[in-house]
């Protein structure tokens, strides 16, 4: 060995080197610290460290069977023969965390990012499963450019109540409005909120946590059946286990992530967030991890790629059965296989195994055709992702017409408009509220700016006047994104967001506005002249919390919904350097 740590910063060579093949004082530094666990000398004899970025955390219920997966995850590098090492980041609870663990996802990013580059790792496997966790960490991954490997924690079991199942999310929804409505007791409400969460994992829903680590299995940084293990089935462990055993591999391979996160790999989970019906929050999620690798992803390629893509999954919010059943009727492999066969993905994109994705699936079987459908005969034909224009919505809005009333898809109605989540929820429950099932919900002030952090309150509650009428759906308007596990004709995203002074800014009570679908239209029946005129007028509110710390860096940075909300100064690449010594 040379005493030179430059020796050990020359392409190919393994990162950690450069901390533990020194014969120095430094080296002596970076090693005897790490051996106070008792660990031998031959510990550092050139074996590839693999860090496990954990996100672990009780504030994050999702998560909290991390620990174990972490250890199936340590058991597969040692018999790889990698050497361990666990280190936390900032988790994020999307249960729990106020405003929303949205406007966290940024600065979560950050951590994982500087975390990587900062310390001795030559590979990491990332560990995810709440919503925002999984972005988060790809994000920070993706600037790093280490061999990188996810590993989701996996659906919650299905809950059941009173011999039916429920799904998380979806009928805390459904649940709350008939509780608003008077169709249910306060009692039966409580029953429910245990017989939902019955086990460890992420929603069983495909929401925003199950579309996510679909997304991971579908852009090649997961192996396959990722997705859909449900979070207590011991094929999660084994999974984990072999994760661990290939990211040894993929370090001495230098397969780095940036060799999987290819625009073709972006293509094939665009088409596949349409084919199984997903969250409309992997839009901005996508658009953020693929903008910190330079590679240009817009709105148009979710509308080219995915609208006219069939919905091959029957589950809620979209259909009827939950991630327990996926996982039983084939998983994701099916399809992946079913759009593959169609030419509908790049078959020859390289997966995390060394394998490329059309070779991962080609022996996938579907066992139950209620739950996966054939592409000849789809759940839902067409009903990818549809990306709107118009005068409410310059730079885009998205709306999920899987998860939508066909009958309100092109419809004209009168708006009702809330300036800020406080209004509509003071206003909401009046009696008097001028209202009927016709018009149009407007909310605005809720976007990255405005809420800040762009909050999951776009599926706007509906009056308890039209509940009790039988009235379960009204188109919603908003700046803001909505829950993975909501429903409803709700466009989402409206960019720019009224804080930016979108024209959402400018609606005003009993205008008319035009949701045309089909012709990717959202139009306010407004000229140019008046909202020039009301644009003179219009003075932004201020924003809450923003006067110091991390949200004020967070609202003077972050970019609109059409450009994935990241920070302006985290886009693009940085990659591992080796930095200089700490003493």
């Amino acid at each position: 060995m040379t005493d030179d740590p430059n020796d050990y910063r020359k392409p190919g060579e393994l990162r950690s080197r450069a901390w533990f093949a020194r014969q120095d004082k430094m080296g002596f530094y970076y090693r005897s610290w790490l051996r106070n666990r008792g660990l031998p000398n031959d510990q550092f004899d050139g074996r590839p460290v693999i860090g496990i970025c954990n996100t672990w955390s009780e504030l994050t219920p999702c998560n909290g069977h991390f620990r174990t997966i972490a250890e199936h995850v340590r058991y597969g590098i040692l018999e790889a023969g990698g050497y361990p090492l666990e280190f936390p980041v900032l988790s994020l609870g999307e249960t729990q965390m106020r405003p929303t663990a949205m406007l966290y996802r940024n600065l979560a990013s950050m951590d994982v990012e500087e975390a990587l580059r900062a310390n001795p790792l030559d590979g990491v496997v990332l560990l995810m499963g709440c919503d925002k966790t999984t972005p988060s960490l790809l994000m920070g991954a993706a600037s790093v450019d280490l061999p990188t490997i996810g590993v989701s924690g996996g659906p919650m079991l299905n809950g059941h109540y009173r011999g039916q199942q429920i799904g998380s999310g979806t009928n805390t929804i459904s649940m709350s409005e008939q509780l608003r409505a008077g169709e249910i007791t306060l009692r039966e409400f409580h029953e429910a909120e245990s017989a939902m969460s019955r086990s460890a994992g992420s929603c069983m829903t495909m929401g925003t946590a199950s579309t996510m680590a679909s997304m991971v299995e579908a852009l090649g940084v997961g192996l396959p059946h990722n997705a859909a293990i449900p979070a207590p089935d011991a094929r999660r462990n084994e999974l984990a286990r072999l994760s661990g055993r290939r990211i040894v591999e993929m370090v001495r391979e230098d397969m780095r992530l940036s060799k999987l996160l290819t625009r073709e790999a972006f293509e094939n989970a665009i088409r596949t967030l349409a084919a199984i019906g997903g969250s409309t929050n992997a839009v901005v999620h996508l658009l953020a991890i693929a903008g910190r690798l330079g590679i240009p992803l817009t709105l148009e390629d979710f509308d080219r790629l995915a609208s006219e893509v069939n919905c091959l999954v029957n589950l809620r919010p979209s259909g009827q059965f939950l991630m327990e059943d996926f996982y039983y009727a084939g998983g994701l492999p099916v399809v992946l296989r079913e759009l593959v066969e169609r030419g509908l993905l790049h078959g020859d994109a390289i997966t995390a195994n060394g394998r490329t994705l059309a070779e991962n699936v080609a022996e996938a079987q579907c066992w139950n055709r209620e739950v996966i459908h054939s592409y000849e005969a789809p759940f839902k034909p067409h009903a990818g992702i549809a990306i709107l224009r118009g005068n409410l919505c310059t730079s885009g809005a998205v709306i999920k017409p899987s998860a939508a009333s066909p009958h309100l898809l092109k419809h004209t109605g009168r708006a009702v408009v809330f300036e800020s989540i406080e209004d509509l929820h003071e206003r909401i429950n009046d009696e008097n509220l001028d209202i009927d099932e016709s018009c149009v919900m407007v909310l605005k002030y809720c976007g990255p700016k405005g809420y800040p952090g762009m909050a999951e309150v776009g599926n706007m509650p509906l009056p308890p006047k039209l509940l009790r009428q039988g009235v379960r759906d009204m188109i919603r308007i908003s700046d803001a994104r909505m829950s993975g596990t909501a429903y409803g004709t709700v466009v989402l995203h409206v960019a720019p967001e009224a804080m930016a002074g979108g024209n959402l800014a400018l609606v005003e009570n009993g205008d008319t506005i035009t949701l045309d679908v089909e012709a990717r239209s959202l139009h306010l029946h407004v000229s140019d002249e008046d909202l020039a005129r009301r644009r003179a007028a219009w003075t932004p509110p201020p924003t809450p919390l923003a006067e110091r710390g991390y949200t004020k860096m967070y609202v003077q940075h972050v970019l609109q919904a059409d450009q994935g909300v990241d920070l302006d100064f985290l886009v693009g690449n940085t990659g591992s350097p080796v930095a200089r010594d700490n003493h």
